[in-house]
């Protein structure tokens, strides 16, 4: 009897538990330093008055959009939701760890966002996955899936779709000053610059 070939062995999918190198894209920060921006002179960051006028029309016109904007029956906020879920099936989240590394994923829009957390924890080093950590887009809007306001939401609802941002922040701040808290094997598909 002769055993299998390298190949043959391969061909098993691995389990359940195993990401796969194509489900998901890794972008690392570049290893040079950027060189940083010429000086700007300091009126550069004076708005002007027609700067000023133009950003008040701006928000006049998108409050009175708002204001104005007649009432909707529930039968035509649902087709809008449905027409919106048929136009972005996938949502493509992005994690940025606190050393610019980031890693990108495509998850169903009508998936909650623990999936995402499972997802972050299962790139986490083994060390670092008990902690807890906090999933959000700055300035100040957390995504935690202990806020029964969130954890019942669909991605689309939390308008993630269809592509979003996400940092992570870990509760325990040492862990946000470490070096890296991904998995060795997750290596770099893309570097940016």
């Amino acid at each position: 009897m002769t055993e299998p070939s390298s190949a043959a062995q391969s061909s098993h999918p691995p389990p359940n538990d195993q990401l796969q190198p194509t489900d998901f894209k890794v972008y690392k920060p570049p290893s040079v330093s950027p060189s940083l921006p010429a000086e700007l002179p300091e009126d550069y960051f004076t708005p002007t008055a027609a700067d000023l006028k133009a950003a008040q029309a701006t928000l006049s016109a998108r409050t009175q959009a708002l204001v104005n904007a007649p009432l909707k029956l529930r039968a035509v906020r649902d087709a809008e939701t449905k027409a919106k879920l048929d136009r972005w099936p996938e949502t493509n989240i992005r994690i940025k760890f606190m050393d610019q590394t980031q890693v990108e994923k495509a998850f169903p829009s009508m998936s909650k966002i623990r999936s995402v957390y499972a997802f972050v924890r299962s790139c986490l080093q083994e060390d670092v996955k008990p902690v807890k950590f906090i999933l959000y887009q700055p300035p100040k809007r957390d995504l935690k899936v202990s806020d029964p306001t969130v954890r019942d939401l669909t991605l689309a609802e939390l308008q993630l779709a269809p592509s979003s941002v996400l940092l992570l922040r870990f509760e325990d701040d040492k862990f946000n000053r470490m070096r890296s808290t991904l998995r060795s094997f997750i290596s770099p598909i893309y570097h940016f610059s």
